[in-house]
């Protein structure tokens, strides 16, 4: 039996005739369920052992969703991680969280006892001295030790990720241990249901804080000025204990836990609360467990559940890999443990906060990259960066030398939530490191955010402000040369060097001032700048390159291995220029294999990066081959990366390297199935959103497209590559007007209005308009195997 029998996810879209026009008619599916569209006529349904489907009753059409949770969770079952062994770091071990608390389960070094790792994205310190990742460093908070009877010796843990719900089996040397546990998806806690047998009837809890230290310590000499926090402050009882840190700069944070027995059975629930400058951390923990303690698990449970089972069903991704199955929802799981639109932005380590010199978020790559793969997945619940760039602008503007905060803004390369770094070195300078572009970096993934969903209020209120201000600050310092041509001078590309006309720097220029010139356009602004924008586009300096493909800049090519690809930001993710063109696609060739082909300093995020550069070439093969790279050689058994320390940003954007190689929207183009590996004869996609505003449904199935629906929700130009055997047919849904359109020779140019609603199919071929997960190849997932 494959994963995928017995719970098939069916859109019905079926005509009165299988020769005749399509008929209108559209559904779309409540939370819960995967969407799908149909037609009057001859309705499909599967029931029992058959598997979940939507169908349709003849005449006017009414939805029947007869998928359900149950659907759901069979489904999401295929790509659950599992441990048949002892986990004995965070890096191998199952892990939770809310966006804001945080948990990871694994052995304890010193005793064979099961940890469970507590941490949370707000708890850091408020001290000036050293910057961001010491005086303000994120801090560990402690553990919780399951203190058994005898020593573990094996464990069977499921992470149920349609629950984000960790459970099984705990066998000690003197008997064995049932465990259910998760950190509740809307309140500050974690719950811990135990089960023992009679051998580990006696088994409890003990609680060990950390040292309130930055973890960069280990790494750095101590700055002036740091001074020491005082020790924690713990109390313990028959039903629990707390944990109070208070910090030398004001406020704190505060562990509380308690634990409840009914007969064999015991809860613990705990919270972490952090505070500043006041000391209410405690009170705010003591509040939650105290109202956890009127609740029974399974109705704390059932809220837990009930706002992870309305984040799936956003869209839905089935490629043939189980393992690459897994990994992408996995990915979706993570993000959605790491951060919410109303948590900090997302940091290296997120909540799990590990031994790391980089206790803080990072702007050179740790943001851009984290935030991708929420954009066609359609969870902008999950914007955290949007709302912190709405909240600090102030900061960002300070960030800048004082000479230069009346027009510009900027960030440095590491801060914390508040966006307060070391001042940016301006460009030029011959001590420090002038890395400027950084804050422009995060505006272009903000814009992702804002061009996927097309709301202009953030265009208005948030990117176009921001950005006359970044690239603000880059107007003071470019200057014309002997060539007429207008040149920066000496900037730093991330992870490589500092060199003048750097092509990290031009590229986002570039990419800025072409936004703010379309921004105002579109916002009606009459601002008195676009002149000097469009002046820079006219006679910016062309990006510096040679046989070998694109420098870093000037005066500086690319000599030696370079895990970064800050130095090809005009081609991935700005999409400044156009591989689709003969010259584009030549110069990103060369580019690729200059970059990749040289071995020693690669990095994971070297394959995401070259994966989805491969997917602009529409090579598929090699795109998947990078994604293996990736798995093989860089992520741990929970999909978890280090390289000094956790570095969340590489898998979370290798889920958009899986994007890009099934859909791809920039440029004003959709492009479906642009670059699928050949061994994938089948994948389906629904309700992936694309730039535009577009809600794109697709099935390729024997190798060949055989559908494609796109659903405006903006109104905007529709252009689309259907990556189906021409002639076209074109339908409308919905109810709507026939759709008219333009065959641009394998480009189809649509007429499509705010809630149209097409069906794209190959003229004379009337494909099974279903959409279903595909079979799987039985590669190995994630997690510890026996």
């Amino acid at each position: 039996m494959t994963r995928w029998q017995g719970h098939r996810l069916e859109a019905i879209m079926r005509g009165i005739s299988r020769r005749g026009l399509l008929g209108a008619a559209a559904g779309t599916v409540a939370a819960g369920t995967a969407a799908a569209t149909a037609v009057p006529g001859e309705a499909r349904a599967t029931t029992g052992d058959a598997g979940p489907s939507l169908s349709f009753d003849a005449g006017p059409p009414r939805l029947h969703d007869t998928m359900g949770d149950a659907g759901w969770a069979r489904f999401l079952a295929g790509a659950d991680p599992r441990w048949r062994r002892l986990p004995g770091t965070f890096y191998e071990g199952p892990f939770l969280g809310n966006g804001g608390l945080g948990a990871a389960v694994y052995r304890q070094a010193t005793r064979r006892a099961l940890l469970v790792e507590l941490g949370d994205n707000r708890v850091r310190d408020h001290q000036e001295a050293g910057g961001p990742l010491f005086g303000g460093a994120r801090l560990r908070v402690g553990h919780l030790a399951l203190v058994t009877v005898g020593e573990v010796t094996a464990v069977d843990l499921r992470l149920s990720l349609w629950d984000a719900e960790l459970s099984g089996t705990v066998t000690t040397t003197a008997g064995s241990v049932g465990l259910r546990c998760f950190v509740h998806a809307t309140r500050d806690l974690l719950v811990v249901e135990l089960r023992p047998d009679a051998g580990e009837r006696s088994a409890s809890w003990s609680f060990t804080p950390y040292p309130a230290e930055s973890p960069r310590l280990a790494y750095q000499p101590r700055p002036d000025g740091l001074v020491d926090n005082p020790e924690p402050v713990a109390g313990f009882d028959a039903s629990g204990g707390s944990c109070v840190q208070d910090l030398a700069a004001g406020g704190g944070h505060a562990t509380v836990w308690r634990v409840t027995r009914t007969g064999a059975v015991s809860v613990l629930v705990a919270s972490v609360a952090a505070s500043h400058p006041d000391r209410t951390a405690y009170a705010t923990a003591e509040r939650t467990v105290r109202a956890a303690a009127g609740r029974t698990v399974g109705e704390s449970a059932g809220e837990h559940r009930q706002w992870w089972h309305r984040f799936y069903p956003r869209s839905f991704v089935s490629v043939p890999d189980d393992r690459t199955q897994s990994f992408y929802w996995i990915q979706l799981y993570k993000m959605a443990s790491a951060t919410r639109a109303d948590r900090p932005v997302v940091s290296t380590s997120a909540q799990w906060l590990q031994p790391t010199p980089w206790p803080g978020t990072g702007w050179n790559r740790t943001v851009p990259l984290s935030y991708w793969l929420i954009h066609a997945s359609g969870h902008g619940e999950l914007d955290s960066l949007t709302a912190t760039l709405r909240r600090c602008r102030d900061a960002l503007v300070a960030d800048v030398p004082a000479a230069y905060r009346g027009d510009s803004a900027g960030i440095g390369r590491a801060s914390q939530d508040d966006l307060r770094t070391a001042e940016v070195v301006v460009p030029g300078s011959v001590t420090g490191t002038p890395e400027v572009g950084n804050l422009t970096w995060a505006l272009h993934t903000a814009w992702l955010a804002y061009r996927h969903g097309m709301a202009d209020g953030v265009l208005r209120e948030v990117l176009y402000p921001l950005l006359r201000k970044a690239i603000g600050f880059y107007l003071h310092f470019l200057t014309e040369g002997g060539d007429g041509r207008l040149h920066l001078p000496a900037t730093y590309s991330p992870e490589y060097a500092t060199t003048t006309d750097c092509n990290y720097d031009l590229a986002l220029l570039t990419w800025g001032c072409r936004t703010l010139l379309d921004a105002t356009d579109r916002l009606g602004v009459d601002d008195p700048l676009r002149p000097r924008w469009r002046d820079v586009l006219d006679r910016l300096v062309e990006p510096p390159q040679g046989a070998d493909g694109l420098w870093i800049g000037a005066t500086r090519r690319l000599t030696s291995s370079h895990p970064h690809y800050s130095h090809l930001l005009w081609f991935h993710p700005l999409h400044l220029l156009d591989p689709t063109d003969s010259t584009g696609r030549d110069l990103l060739q060369r580019s690729l294999n200059q970059w990749v082909g040289r071995a020693g300093a690669r990095q994971g995020h070297t394959y995401t990066g070259a994966a989805s550069m491969s997917a602009l070439l529409g090579d598929g093969d090699r795109a998947f081959g990078y994604l293996g790279e990736l798995f093989d050689r860089h992520l741990t058994p929970n999909t978890m990366y280090a390289e000094s320390g956790p570095a969340l940003e590489t898998p979370l954007s290798g889920a958009r390297s899986l994007h890009d190689m099934l859909l791809q929207s920039w440029g004003g183009v959709l492009r479906i199935f642009p670059a699928v590996p050949s061994g994938w004869a089948d994948v389906t996609v629904h309700d992936l959103s694309a730039e535009g505003g577009f809600r794109v449904s697709a099935v390729r199935s024997a190798g060949r497209t055989r559908f494609v629906r796109i659903r405006s929700t903006a109104g905007e130009p529709c252009r689309v590559v259907p990556g189906l055997a021409r002639p076209y047919r074109v339908q409308a849904l919905a109810g709507g007007d026939p759709v008219g359109y333009r065959d641009l020779g394998g480009m189809l140019e649509l007429d499509l209005p705010r809630g149209g609603d097409v069906l794209l199919t190959t003229a004379g071929v009337d494909p099974d308009l279903v959409i279903a997960p595909v079979a799987g190849n039985g590669t190995p997932g994630w997690g510890l195997p026996t």
